[in-house]
């Protein structure tokens, strides 16, 4: 894991999260800037730096992603929400570890307006 990756950081416990989820190769927390009254973030615990990054043997864990995804979604009480993968900055990628967001808790019709 990169030593200023902050999501490997919070991974190793260096930084604190409000944790939702968490096994030997999956973290999900509350996004600390939310864009919507339920906004939480669902990592690999191996450093990936974006959807590009994913090889062939990373499948199970994308897949892993989204089912503790719509796991904690239900248990948020959002069955509707919305899933975000950003791929590189001009996309909106801030943080260089793979992340996918999941928002819902109000109307996430698209395109927004």
């Amino acid at each position: 894991m990169p030593d200023n990756c902050l999501f490997c950081k919070i991974v190793r416990g260096e930084i604190p999260a409000s944790k939702l989820y968490e096994d030997d190769e999956v973290l999900a927390f509350r996004d600390i800037a939310p864009q919507a009254p339920v906004h939480f973030l669902v990592i690999p615990k191996k450093h990936l730096s974006g959807p590009s990054a994913v090889t062939g043997e990373d499948e199970r864990i994308v897949g892993k992603l989204m089912r503790i995804g719509n796991e904690i979604a239900v248990k948020e009480g959002v069955p509707h929400y919305r899933v975000v993968f950003n791929n590189g900055s001009q996309a909106g990628q801030t943080v260089f570890h793979l992340h996918m967001h999941i928002l819902g808790g109000r109307n996430m019709a698209w395109p927004p307006g």
